[in-house]
């Protein structure tokens, strides 16, 4: 059943909430979820009703609550649970995210089309064909650019992409490439986390999602999980703890992305229930 699903944020006032409730009540519509937070002095909301009855054509519905949303100068975007977004996923040599992502879009777990793998080495050619996906063998940025232009991707996954995107090719896709990060970030930023975190010694290691900005792996954070380690793990045994992490932690950032409950703020985000 198709149903309708409101991000807004806006400067908090009385009656915000309460108007755009009763706006979905009065054109015959079925809140099925809902949830606020306020931070400061902005107000952030979701909130997903269903269209079975609603008596507003879906291609109008932003239309009519224009009214609303100038008065209170609100941020507002409106998303469908009918529409499968397009997904692209860009991977270098190490393919363990990749695999779970095709396995969990297998088994139903994401609601969204993955017709297209981009890769700068060969590695993931075999799994694309096994899951009868589009591979491209990109060997530049305009390459992979011109890739997820011709299929029409509207979220790229780096699922282990071992390269750094021009501002350029980020600011086309604001808030709409997702990024795993084989640290527990700010820590350990740039290359070879894992290195690091065993010449330090450190207890607790982690994998952090984050959304990429043109700042290197500074962007608004999704998603983060950590493990305990001791003084006997090696740093395979680090290497092989995090992957499991990195696989978790991606997923869900693809799934809350997809499932429309992410709202970007001051480089920071909310995830809504």
């Amino acid at each position: 059943m198709n149903s309708a699903i409101l991000l807004l944020s806006c400067r908090d006032k009385k009656g915000i909430v309460a108007k755009i409730s009763d706006f979905i009540y009065r054109h015959k519509g079925n809140i099925e979820h809902a949830d606020q937070h306020i931070d400061g002095e902005t107000l952030f909301m979701r909130i997903q009703w269903a269209l079975n009855k609603f008596d507003i054509a879906d291609e109008k519905i932003i239309l009519t609550l224009k009214p609303l949303i100038d008065e209170f100068k609100m941020e507002a975007a409106l998303h469908f649970t009918k529409d499968l977004p397009r997904v692209g996923i860009l991977v270098s040599r190490h393919v363990h995210c990749l695999y779970d992502l095709l396995l969990r879009h297998q088994e139903g777990q994401f609601k969204c089309t993955i017709p297209l793998i981009i890769s700068n080495h060969q590695e993931a050619r075999k799994i694309a064909d096994y899951f009868s996906i589009k591979f491209v063998h990109a060997k530049s940025e305009v390459q992979a650019a011109a890739e997820l232009k011709k299929e029409n991707i509207e979220i790229a996954v780096l699922a282990r992409y071992m390269q750094i995107l021009s501002s350029k090719f980020v600011k086309k896709y604001k808030n709409r490439i997702i990024n795993i990060h084989h640290s527990f970030l700010p820590a350990f930023a740039g290359g070879n986390p894992y290195e690091q975190a065993y010449a330090k010694g450190v207890k607790i290691i982690g994998a952090t999602s984050h959304y990429v900005t043109a700042k290197l792996d500074d962007g608004p954070i999704i998603e983060q999980n950590t493990v305990r380690i001791s003084h006997r793990d090696t740093l395979d045994d680090l290497k092989r703890k995090g992957k499991d992490l990195e696989k978790l932690v991606l997923s869900r950032a693809l799934r809350w992305h997809l499932e429309r409950k992410i709202l970007v703020y001051s480089n920071k985000t909310v995830i809504f229930d």
